[in-house]
């Protein structure tokens, strides 16, 4: 008879407890239980969420996979002021925005969000206006110095990022932006240029340690897979993306970041790629192919919501984004 040892070049051990740090597919057997056990891997998986209440896209997101908050964005007819808060399983109503727009950046979590920038239809212009939430209501913080919409940003209501972004068509500064701007809470202050100026980004982190990534460039139209992290001061290059997208979303921390969606389409609408501080790797992809999305989350418990999957009205979807991890199976026989 051909033994497990000779099969796999290890025996199988016994533990009176389950261990933590054994490798993947090793087999053991628990002594308390009476059981046979082993490590196995859990991939990286999508599944499906409660939908938004109003499909949506070009709006914001905060928070986290268990207390999301989305806010702002259009239906494609009209600019939306409402806010929205995930509890995990539905979406539910919160308290709107004080001044309604589409393509804002937003931060921080469900009951201590941050609304800033952005395009409103009131004289078709991007706006500074900054808006904290309290879990029920917003009211009005400090403007940004730089107006400008398509931007991203992280961190938290009172120690914000933003950057990137476009500027007025038309106006005086016409095109993507370089700028970084640090909140405190009340003020807005200037922090150290991207190295590469662009809109529609993704980001993550916080603010002394950020991450931006993706976006497009323009004039001529340009999409960019490159990545910077930001040290508080300065931006730095990074890992560049598998795939050069624009409109994507964007969860986790500058060392476990999550970037998923985007366009053009497929396969960068649905796809996802996740980073460990130096390079991108491609996972498991999306269900709903959109750009213009909003994300929450982390790297291991991510949150996808709304977005443009290719109709003005956009979509009222919602995924969650479990990461893989090793998990302790028990084996069962007959």
């Amino acid at each position: 008879m051909t033994t497990y040892k000779e099969i796999f070049g290890k025996y199988v051990k016994n533990y009176s407890s389950d261990p933590s740090n054994d490798a993947e597919g090793q087999v053991w057997y628990n002594t308390t239980s009476g059981t046979f056990k082993s490590q196995l891997n859990v991939p990286d998986a999508w599944a499906t969420g409660g939908n938004l209440t109003t499909a949506r896209f070009a709006f914001a997101g905060a928070g986290t996979q268990t207390a999301g908050l989305g806010f702002g964005g259009t239906n494609g007819t009209s600019d939306q002021s409402a806010t929205e808060e995930y509890d995990g399983t539905s979406w539910g109503p919160g308290g709107n925005l004080g001044t309604t727009r589409r393509l804002l950046g937003g931060a921080g979590t469900q009951t201590a969000g941050l609304a800033f920038g952005g395009y409103t239809n009131i004289g078709q212009v991007p706006t500074t206006a900054t808006e904290e939430y309290n879990g029920s209501t917003w009211a009005g913080g400090g403007s940004l110095n730089v107006s400008r919409f398509v931007l991203a940003g992280c961190g938290t209501q009172t120690s914000g990022l933003g950057f990137g972004g476009y500027t007025n068509p038309g106006g005086p500064i016409n095109g993507p932006r370089n700028s970084t701007e640090e909140y405190d809470g009340s003020t807005w202050t200037t922090g150290g240029n991207l190295t590469t100026g662009r809109y529609a980004l993704g980001g993550a982190g916080t603010q002394t340690a950020g991450l931006a990534f993706g976006g497009a460039t323009y004039p001529p139209f340009t999409l960019k897979n490159n990545t910077e992290e930001y040290d508080g001061t300065a931006w730095a290059a990074g890992g560049n993306l598998n795939i050069a997208r624009y409109a994507l979303a964007g969860a986790g921390t500058q060392t476990a970041g999550l970037a998923f969606g985007g366009g053009p389409p497929a396969p960068a609408a649905i796809s996802t790629e996740k980073y460990d501080g130096s390079t991108w790797t491609a996972t498991t992809s999306m269900t709903t192919g959109r750009r213009y999305l909003a994300g929450a989350g982390t790297q291991t418990a991510g949150l996808a919501f709304g977005g443009n999957p290719g109709s003005d009205t956009g979509t009222n979807a919602t995924e969650e984004f479990t990461g893989g991890a090793l998990t302790v199976k028990t084996i069962t026989t007959s």
